[in-house]
Order: C-alpha cells, then structure tokens, then sequence
C-alpha cells in the first residue's frame, strides 16, 4: 500500500487506526481526513486533509493516488463505498449498523468489475465477535451463536459514536447471563442492535445470532436495561430529553476503558478482552488493511476473509488476552 485514507479520521478510532498504520505499514502514506482539520490531534507519522464527503467532487479529489479507504464515520457509507470501488480503490468499514453495511454488500459487482475489495465488520463489534463466532460454530457444530460485548463505560467516545448508542437503546427485547473473563465475571447482557447478529446466519448459515450489550459499571448497565422500558423510550425520543442525556453520556464516565467480548456457541466458548476498545478496532482495521493484497476481489465480512485464529493470536500480542478455550 502507498497510501491510506482515513474518512472520520480524527475521532478516537481513526487515530487509534492511523497509529497502528503507521506501525504495521512502514514506508506507507496515511492520511487523515475530516470536514475540519483544527479538530484532528497530531499522529505521528500521518498528515492531515480536509475532506468533504458529501461532496462527489472533494471525495473524487481526495481518492487520487489512493490505495485504501477506511471508514471510520457514517457519511452516506454506500455512496462513498461506491465512489471508491469504481475508481479500483480498496475500502474498509468499522460502522456496526446493519442497514449501512447491507447497502454495501450490494456493491459486489462492482468490486469485482474493478478488482477491488471491500471488508466489513471491521474492528470490535463487529469484527472480533465475528471471528470468535466462527471459531465457535467450527468447533461446535451448532447453528446458534450468543454473543456479550462488555464495553468500558469510562472511554472516551465521540458526540457521533454516543448518539449512535443512545438510539440503539430498547430498540431489540430479550437479555441473558454471559460470562466474561476476569475481572468481569457473570454479567447479563441486553440485546442490542449490533450487526453482527444480522450477518453471521449469512455468512456462517447459522440458525440464529444474538448480541447483548453491558457495561462495566453495573449502574451505567442497569441505566441501559431501564432505557428499555417504554415509558423511558418515549421520554428519551423527545429532541430536549435526547440532547440533555447526549451532553451527560459525553462528559459523565462512571467505568473504565476496559472491555471483553465473548461468543459461546454449543458447549464451545472464546473471548478476547483488555483496554480500550478504539484500540482494539484501530489496530483490527490496520491488520486488516495489511492483508488487502492476499484477499479476492470483491465485498466480504471479516469471518469471510481471515483465518480466526492467527488473526486473533497476532491482535492478542497486542496487549490483550484471548481465551479460546472451551
């Protein structure tokens, strides 16, 4: 690769991509983009571009002598993803919405047209889950999956990334026990719109996926469970209500930068835990964009395109623990 182009580059995860770039792609060019320049943070080794997405012409501009785009931001990702692949460059995807990345899929064709890739599901959730999961049903033999994510409460997230987490809350009913690796325990987990679970019965065939949402602080988990109530989800669906509760997520941290994801399927059972989750999404894309050249042409999810226990045996050398155990 000569050079990478980080979209949303100057949130927590596009940084966190950007270093682990620099680190795996020597001699690589990275480049972070954004709409406004004064907000990125320096990374060493990086530069800077002012871009546009929504503008066909300042994307078109941007995507000259571009090898690779990682999305690290919704901005009408289809389009973008499009823009890219017909031009021959390579595009990556972090975002977790379901919708956005089935807009992508149907962009197959066209991948293979330019011989291009494009992955999705790419970092925690989705991404790792999506590769515990495969390891899970090879080894099990069973058809259904469930999926925990237990998420640091106390990292540091961007105004996007929290709307998007508060418009997830009470959207899907049920919740279940997992258990998470030290120091974490038995949680309970309460499902959550993940796209994991709407694309693994696709690519695995799988009966079922269910992913459930918790935090590390029981109280901001027992919050989460209480939005589910619909006298809560009315009250949180008011524009006044939905700002107050936005400003108090950005600036109230009660957990940690902790987290663990784990996938149980049958009597099989993996997890991977550690600190801070935009790392770990930032170092799976950075991975990910290391093995472009060995990847067919065309639109995949990560479980697709990657051997689960190499790739998670290198991010656990990342300071992180993984648990393959069954």
């Amino acid at each position: 690769m000569n050079k990478v182009l980080i979209l949303g580059g100057y949130g927590a995860v596009g940084r966190e991509a950007a270093t682990a770039l620099v680190g795996h792609l020597p001699g690589t060019r990275v480049v972070l983009a954004g709409r406004d320049p004064g907000r990125a943070r320096p990374v060493r080794g990086t530069t800077v571009m002012r871009v546009d997405a929504a503008d066909p012409a300042d994307l078109a501009r941007a995507l000259d002598g571009v090898d690779a785009v990682l999305m690290c931001a919704e901005l009408d990702n289809p389009r973008v993803a499009r823009a890219c692949l017909e031009r021959g460059v390579h595009y990556l995807d972090v975002s977790a919405t379901h919708h956005v990345l089935a807009g992508i899929e149907d962009l197959d064709d066209v991948a293979r047209k330019r011989d291009a890739k494009a992955v999705l599901s790419v970092g925690l959730v989705p991404g790792v889950t999506n590769l515990l999961a495969r390891y899970c049903v090879e080894r099990s033999g069973a058809r259904k999956v469930r999926i925990g994510a237990l998420l640091g409460a106390g990292e540091r997230h961007g105004p996007a990334a929290v709307a998007w987490t508060l418009d997830g809350l009470g959207r899907l009913e049920g919740s279940w026990p997992m258990r998470f690796p030290a120091p974490y325990g038995r949680r309970t987990v309460h499902r959550f719109p993940f796209s994991d679970q709407y694309t693994l019965p696709q690519t695995l065939g799988l009966a079922s996926a269910e992913t459930g949402l918790c935090l590390d602080s029981r109280l901001s988990t027992a919050l989460l469970a209480a939005a589910r109530r619909p006298a809560v989800a009315r009250l949180l669906g008011r524009p006044k209500v939905r700002d107050l509760l936005l400003t108090a997520m950005s600036r109230v941290h009660l957990g940690s930068d902790g987290f663990a994801v784990t996938v149980r399927s049958g009597s099989v059972q993996a997890s991977l835990g550690g600190r801070g989750q935009s790392r770990a999404t930032g170092l799976v894309a950075a991975m990910l964009v290391a093995r472009l050249p060995a990847m067919a042409p065309g639109v995949g999810h990560v479980d697709q395109l990657v051997d689960p226990v190499p790739f998670l045996t290198e991010l656990a050398a990342g300071r992180f623990t993984l648990d393959l155990g069954a």
